[in-house]
């Protein structure tokens, strides 16, 4: 192996990562704020405000649906 392969010049390789943003819909008046949701979701997104769950940050959602499963009114969707 010479020494060029270990000193390569040129173009840097760069990588694009396209992060799709999740869609969490939730219907607040159905939701009665019982903070399962948000206590299970394992990337803080959601949080209870005035008795009703809302998004926090659905940058940071995975979509990995345990709020939806984990609602007792079936209040939360996840796209």
């Amino acid at each position: 192996m010479g020494l060029g392969s270990l000193f390569r010049r040129g173009k840097k390789e760069s990588k694009e990562e396209v992060v799709e943003q999740c869609h969490i819909d939730i219907n607040t008046d159905e939701c009665g704020g019982c903070e399962k949701c948000a206590i299970a979701c394992p990337n803080n997104v959601l949080q209870i405000i005035d008795d009703a769950c809302s998004v926090r940050d659905a940058q940071v959602c995975k979509t990995c649906r345990v709020c939806v499963a984990i609602c007792p009114n079936d209040c939360i969707t996840v796209n």
